[in-house]
């Protein structure tokens, strides 16, 4: 008797999470969910019991490739039905790593995301300790510009990592509708992601992932930097030990050394993803394309950047030297810290220059010079010209000592006559 009552609320469960997702993705209406809910309660009556899906399909509203597809998104929700002390809300989204819900924590009645790891990686020791890092390092920071983590752990089988529930949108939301950032849009949220990543850097987290995706604002304006899953400890030997030769990060803003896969990964790498951010953000456009993962990572290491304010002319010289200066290729060109970045992207949004961008470009300049003066670069066809006046030079010359010497043998040898 349990075991049916068991059944029947969690078929009820089913219909009710049912019932509202077909009238969300506009399938029917609430009038006609309701009339398929009477045909459920005559069907049950006569002892032939339906589900809603078989009363909406009988009744022709649903197909039941549509009933099929919206069952397994219920199923892949259920999970966290069962995880103690929330109530499941809605579907936010979903990954290769894990899918997010919204819900609400029972105790203190607010709502929160829960990102729940799939069953087929919960059975994986290395993909269910990364998600258990990546709790373990939000749960070390405490920024406003940081997705605060809440709670982690484990029920029916399935591991869970509770955080602070951000309602607003992605900057790739922006981007993935053809929005291209004002200068000062994207400035003032690259600061305040910078000031998220100054604040895990002096706590030893290198985020490793800094992408548009992964930049979240709310209705407020407030940019939060989310998913800690890549994060990793600046000194955590073992594990750069274990990552050697592997790329970790997304190809559009990964750093050249994380592609390299080197050991020695530090906050610089972060530098170079916002600022690859940046550069999308305020041209529309990723800083390298290509057909491919790998020809697009081929092109952070060897291709030049098209120097943002040639995309967008609006942005200010300022703006695009800062950019330019963290995406350096080599990570010695680059802003040697987050706090060293911050004080040129303030400087410029108070509508100075941004000093340190100038004493690198400057010093570029200066080891430019000094390469050329000791190895001259000519352009090819300048070199003919140059050496032909050169010969001419040193004929004339050698015509005009010639007659000048021998005018002067004229001159003595009619003095000697006298």
């Amino acid at each position: 008797m349990a075991e049916e009552r068991q059944r029947a609320s969690k078929e009820t469960n089913v219909d009710s999470i049912l019932g509202r997702m077909v009238v969300e993705k506009n399938l029917c209406t609430d009038t006609e969910v309701e009339e398929c809910l009477d045909v459920m309660k005559n069907l049950a009556r006569q002892g032939r019991p339906h589900s809603l899906g078989d009363a909406l399909m009988a009744q022709g509203y649903v197909t039941p490739t549509q009933i099929q597809r919206l069952q397994k998104t219920i199923e892949e929700a259920r999970p966290t039905h069962r995880i103690p002390g929330y109530q499941i809300l809605e579907k936010l989204g979903s990954g290769a790593m894990a899918t997010v819900f919204k819900a609400r924590q029972l105790s203190l009645d607010r709502e929160v995301a829960i990102k729940v790891l799939p069953k087929r990686l919960s059975e994986n020791p290395e993909y269910v300790e990364r998600f258990y890092k990546e709790g373990r390092a939000a749960a070390r920071l405490n920024h406003n510009n940081i997705v605060q983590a809440i709670d982690v752990g484990q029920a029916s089988g399935y591991h869970y990592f509770v955080m602070e529930y951000v309602e607003g949108k992605t900057v790739y939301d922006d981007l993935s509708k053809g929005k291209v950032y004002s200068e000062q849009e994207g400035l003032n949220i690259t600061i305040q992601i910078a000031e998220a990543l100054q604040h895990a850097h002096e706590r030893g987290l290198i985020h490793r992932d800094v992408k548009p995706k992964n930049i979240m604002i709310t209705k407020d304006g407030v940019a939060k930097l989310a998913d800690m899953g890549l994060a990793r400890e600046a000194e955590d030997e073992a594990a750069a030990q274990m990552e050697a030769g592997r790329a970790y990060g997304t190809p559009y803003y990964i750093s050249p050394e994380q592609i390299r896969g080197e050991l020695d990964i530090d906050y610089r790498a972060d530098i170079y993803s916002l600022g690859a951010t940046f550069y999308h953000m305020v041209t529309g456009k990723v800083p390298f394309e290509a057909p491919t993962p790998s020809a697009v990572m081929h092109k952070h290491l060897k291709e030049a950047l098209v120097p943002p304010d040639h995309i967008n002319p609006n942005l200010s010289v300022g703006v695009a030297e800062v950019i330019e200066i963290m995406m350096a290729k080599k990570r010695s060109d680059r802003y040697s810290t987050v706090q060293v970045l911050l004080e040129d992207l303030q400087a410029i949004q108070q509508g100075e220059p941004p000093l340190q961008a100038h004493q690198k470009f400057d010093a570029a300049v200066l080891a430019n010079l000094e390469r050329g003066r000791a190895q001259p670069r000519l352009e090819p066809e300048t070199v003919p010209a140059e050496r032909g006046n050169s010969m001419v030079w040193k004929l004339l010359v050698i015509i005009l000592s010639g007659s000048l010497l021998v005018a002067i043998l004229i001159i003595i040898a009619m003095t000697m006559n006298r």
